[in-house]
C-alpha cells in the first residue's frame, strides 16, 4: 500500500470529484500552495497511485438508461474459456464493465441497455447462445452510486 499523507489524501478526494480540476482549484481546495499541490500532484503520478483520469457519461442521455449486473458461469473454467469470454465480453458496447472474479461466478458483468427488451434479448439470445456459458444470473441495477476510494490517512497535515 502506498505510504498516504493526509496532503496527498486531500489531493485525491479533490481530483475524484471532478479530475478536469485546475491545479490552482485543487491548491485551494485542499489549503496549499499550487506549486505544493502541483508537485504532490505529480508525485502521485509518478508513484502510481495516480493511473488516469476517466469521463463520466450519463448512460441515460445515452439512451442506456437500464443497467444490470449478470453473473456468468463458464465451463469448463479453463484459462482459454476465460480469457476468450473476457475479451468477447470486454468489447461489447452494452458492457460497462467486467469483473473475473472467484467462488460460484467466473464473470460479473456491468451493462447498460435501452430497456428490458435490450437485456432479455443480450441475456437470451447473445450470453446462452455462447458454449462456454453454463449459467447466467441477472440482477436489474435501480441505482448505481460512485464513491470515492481513498486510504486511511496518516503523518502530516494538509497544510504541510
Amino acid at each position: 500500500m502506498a505510504d498516504l499523507d493526509v496532503l496527498d489524501t486531500a489531493i485525491l478526494a479533490a481530483l475524484q470529484v471532478d479530475a478536469r480540476r485546475t491545479n490552482r482549484d485543487v491548491a485551494a481546495a485542499v489549503g496549499v500552495a499550487p506549486t505544493t499541490a502541483l508537485d504532490r500532484t505529480r508525485a502521485l503520478r509518478d508513484r502510481g497511485v495516480i493511473t488516469g483520469a476517466r469521463l463520466e457519461v450519463d448512460l441515460a442521455a445515452l439512451g442506456r438508461p437500464m443497467q444490470a449486473l449478470v453473473a456468468i458461469r463458464i465451463r469448463p473454467p479453463t484459462r482459454v474459456n476465460i480469457e476468450r469470454f473476457r475479451g468477447w465480453a470486454a468489447a461489447l458496447p452494452e458492457t460497462v464493465g467486467v469483473f473475473v472474479t472467484s467462488g460460484a461466478e467466473d464473470f460479473l458483468l456491468h451493462l447498460a441497455v435501452p430497456d428490458t427488451d435490450a437485456l432479455y434479448a443480450f441475456v437470451v439470445d447473445r450470453l446462452t447462445s455462447r458454449p462456454e456459458v453454463s449459467d447466467v444470473r441477472t440482477s436489474v441495477v435501480y441505482e448505481h452510486l460512485r464513491s470515492n476510494v481513498l486510504p486511511p490517512a496518516r503523518g502530516r497535515s494538509p497544510r504541510s
